[in-house]
C-alpha cells in the first residue's frame, strides 16, 4: 500500500507538471489547481487512503505527499505570474501610444466677425440690465409695417422695400417686429435687446446688402426720457469703442419713434453715422395695448456690418459673407 501510494503521488506530481507547462491561460491555471490541490481534488483523493498505512508508513508518505503540493503549488504561482506578465506586455504593445508621432485633429476655428461683433453688443446690453429677445425672419405685414405706424400707404415703405411671399407674409426689413410680438405678451417694465437677420431689396455694393444684420434696444417704463435714452446710447457706445468718443443726436425721422434722431460718433477725426433712436411713438404703444399717457418707451437700432467694418477696418462689406478664409484667418 505504501509503494502504491508513493507512485501516485510521484504520477500526480508528472503530470500535474506537463499540464501546468502546457496551459497558457490564465482560467486554465485556475483549473489545474483546483483539479489537483483543490478540496476535491487528486491530492486529497489520494492523502485520504494514508488512513490505511501503518504509523510507521504515514510520516514518510505525508512528508512525501508536502513535498508535492508544495511543488504543485509553486509551479502554479510562478506560470500564473508569467501569464499576468505576458497578458500585461500584449496590452501594452497593443495600446501603445507614441508620443512622438503629430496629433490627429481638427484646427480651431475663429469666430466670425459679424458674431463676435454681436455678441460683444448683447454682452453690453446685458451688463445693462436689457434681456434678449428673437422672434421670426419671415413676418406678416401687420408686425413688419402695420404695429410700428407705417400703414400701407406710408412713404416710409419704400425705404423698406422687401422680399415678398406668395401668400402676403414678407422676409422681415428690421427686427422691430421682435419688439411689438415682445410687448404683445409681457406688461411693462420691459427692457430687450433684438438681435438678427434682415431683408432689404437693395443694390449691392461695398457698403450695402440685401441681407444684414441689425440689434434693436427697447425699453418701456413709467417716466421713461429721451435723457434715458441718450445717457442709454452714449454708455453702449463708449464700451463699444473702448473709450468715450464724442457722440451727437441729428434730429431725423422714423415712423415708430418721436421724436428721432441719428447718431454720430467721432472716429479717427471723422463723424460717423452709427444708429437711429427715438422715444416709441404713442401710436405703437396703443397696438400692442399700452396706455401712452402712463408709460414712455424709447428705442435704438443699428447695423452690425457697420460696427463690424468700423472696428475692424473693413473695406468692403462683401468680404464678410464669402467665406475667404484668407479674410476670416484674420480674426
Amino acid at each position: 500500500m505504501t509503494s502504491s501510494l508513493e507512485t501516485d503521488l510521484k504520477t500526480l506530481e508528472t503530470t500535474a507538471k506537463e499540464a501546468i507547462a502546457t496551459t497558457d491561460t490564465l482560467d486554465g491555471i485556475e483549473g489545474l489547481r483546483v483539479q489537483y490541490l483543490g478540496k476535491k481534488g487528486q491530492l486529497s483523493q489520494i492523502l485520504r487512503e494514508m488512513g490505511k498505512l501503518s504509523a510507521e508508513d504515514r510520516p514518510r508518505v505525508g512528508a512525501i505527499a508536502n513535498e508535492v503540493k508544495e511543488t504543485l503549488q509553486t509551479l502554479l504561482d510562478t506560470r500564473r505570474q508569467t501569464l499576468e506578465n505576458a497578458e500585461i506586455e500584449a496590452k501594452l504593445a497593443a495600446e501603445t501610444l507614441d508620443v512622438t508621432m503629430p496629433a490627429v485633429g481638427r484646427p480651431l476655428g475663429r469666430i466670425h466677425p459679424l458674431n463676435s461683433t454681436v455678441d460683444r453688443m448683447i454682452d453690453i446690453f446685458v451688463g445693462l440690465g436689457y434681456s434678449i429677445a428673437t422672434g421670426p425672419q419671415v413676418e406678416t405685414d401687420y408686425y413688419n409695417f402695420e404695429a410700428l405706424n407705417i400703414p400701407a400707404d406710408h412713404p416710409a415703405r419704400d425705404m423698406q422695400d422687401t422680399f415678398f411671399l406668395s401668400d402676403g407674409r414678407l422676409l422681415r426689413t428690421h427686427t422691430s417686429p421682435v419688439q411689438i410680438r415682445y410687448m404683445e405678451s409681457h406688461e411693462p417694465p420691459i427692457r430687450i435687446v433684438a438681435p438678427g437677420r434682415v431683408y432689404r431689396r437693395d443694390t449691392v455694393d461695398a457698403t450695402h446688402s440685401a441681407v444684414f444684420h441689425q440689434v434693436e434696444l427697447l425699453a418701456v417704463d413709467k417716466g421713461l426720457t429721451f435723457t434715458d435714452l441718450k445717457g442709454t446710447i452714449k454708455e453702449f457706445l463708449k464700451q463699444m469703442f473702448g473709450e468715450d468718443l464724442p457722440v451727437k443726436f441729428r434730429a431725423s425721422y422714423f415712423p415708430f419713434t418721436e421724436p428721432s434722431a441719428e447718431v454720430d460718433v467721432q472716429w479717427k477725426g471723422k463723424w460717423l453715422e452709427v444708429m437711429g433712436c427715438g422715444m416709441v411713438d404713442p401710436n405703437v404703444l396703443k397696438a400692442v395695448g399700452y396706455d401712452p399717457q402712463v408709460y414712455t418707451g424709447f428705442a435704438a437700432g443699428f447695423g452690425v456690418e457697420r460696427f463690424a467694418m468700423v472696428l475692424h477696418e473693413i473695406d468692403d462689406i462683401r468680404r464678410c459673407y464669402n467665406s475667404d478664409l484668407r479674410f476670416l484667418r484674420q480674426f
